[in-house]
């Protein structure tokens, strides 16, 4: 920041207790005339309206390596964030952003998860515009992170997995389960792979993660077969790892993948089974057969290894019998 934004800034939060929004921006605006003829665009941010802080902001998220679906999460949150408090973004207070998610709390399907994934996003924009200097201080630094029960999330068991293969009609589903069960990959890195990017000789292959970060990924004996075979019967010239079906083959979307996986554990009576339940089923597979926390966060492609501990559940049988031959 240049000297006379600095004194802005500076005069800005001296006097920021003693005046309101209106006197903020008056007092910005003769600073900016007076003092400093290049701090006229700093004034500028200032005017700016909502939707084009939210808009240079989602610009900056997409700048970052964040995904479009991220950013239309982000949206979504921020939009309706915007259209309830019904103010201008930099004249939010902490008390705003508290009784909003009160509110958003209030339904009683929301869970604090959801309510926290919401803070969340609202705190991501206003570091920004702190950062950014459009405001003086983050209303949210003040309102902690919503705490909620851990509760232990279900993963696949061997036998639900077994009926789910066997259960499968098409070779194109079969090869699905079998890549996502033993690379416990997102689904959206699933969908993004092309034939050649499959290393059969290795068991391998290249997945771009979150931020367009590639990691290598590895499927065992029986998901290599299955993939093989799947691959024998494709007459299309499609690209695409897995396609639809029918005659118009084109790249399978993640909503293609949800659905089909669906509607497969219904048909089998299986509870809830959705693409990132196998990837939660590996990671507590490989913690519990004793695989190095490190090296199953490499696996999931997880910056911090606190994430790939929330993935894992470890057998509680295998804690029991630990116990007794450790301490009992």
């Amino acid at each position: 920041m240049d000297e006379g934004k600095a004194k802005i800034v500076q005069i800005e939060k001296m006097m920021a207790s003693a005046l309101d929004s209106q006197q903020r921006d008056l007092l910005r605006a003769v600073l900016c005339h007076c003092l400093d003829e290049e701090a006229r665009d700093f004034d500028s941010k200032g005017a700016a309206g909502n939707e084009a802080i939210l808009e240079a902001f989602f610009a900056a998220k997409k700048l970052e390596g964040c995904s479009e679906r991220s950013i239309g999460y982000y949206s979504s949150v921020l939009r309706k964030f915007v259209s309830k408090v019904g103010k201008s973004l930099r004249d939010v207070s902490t008390e705003d952003v508290r009784s909003y998610l009160i509110g958003y709390g209030d339904g009683s399907r929301v869970s604090k998860v959801t309510v926290d994934n919401v803070r969340r996003v609202i705190s991501s924009l206003y570091s920004w515009l702190e950062a950014e200097d459009y405001i003086l201080k983050s209303p949210v630094r003040r309102i902690k992170k919503i705490r909620s029960p851990k509760l232990l999330k279900p993963v696949i068991s061997d036998e639900e997995l077994e009926k789910m293969r066997d259960g499968c009609v098409e070779a194109r589903d079969l090869a699905i389960v079998d890549l996502l069960s033993s690379t416990g990959m997102r689904v959206g890195e699933l969908v993004r792979l092309n034939r050649d990017d499959i290393d059969f000789e290795g068991r391998q292959c290249v997945v771009h993660g979150k931020g367009d970060k590639e990691r290598r990924v590895y499927f065992d004996a029986r998901a290599k077969v299955h993939l093989a075979e799947y691959l024998a019967l494709r007459t299309d010239g499609d690209k695409a790892l897995f396609v639809s079906l029918g005659r118009n083959a084109r790249r399978l979307e993640i909503s293609g993948v949800e659905l089909r996986l669906r509607e497969l554990g219904r048909r089998l009576d299986l509870p809830r089974i959705h693409p990132h339940k196998f990837r939660r089923t590996m990671a507590t597979r490989a913690i519990d057969k004793g695989m190095p926390i490190e090296q199953v966060q490499v696996l999931l492609g997880h910056s911090k290894i606190d994430t790939t501990l929330c993935y894992a559940m470890v057998d509680q049988e295998n804690v029991r019998q630990s116990h007794r031959r450790y301490i009992a």
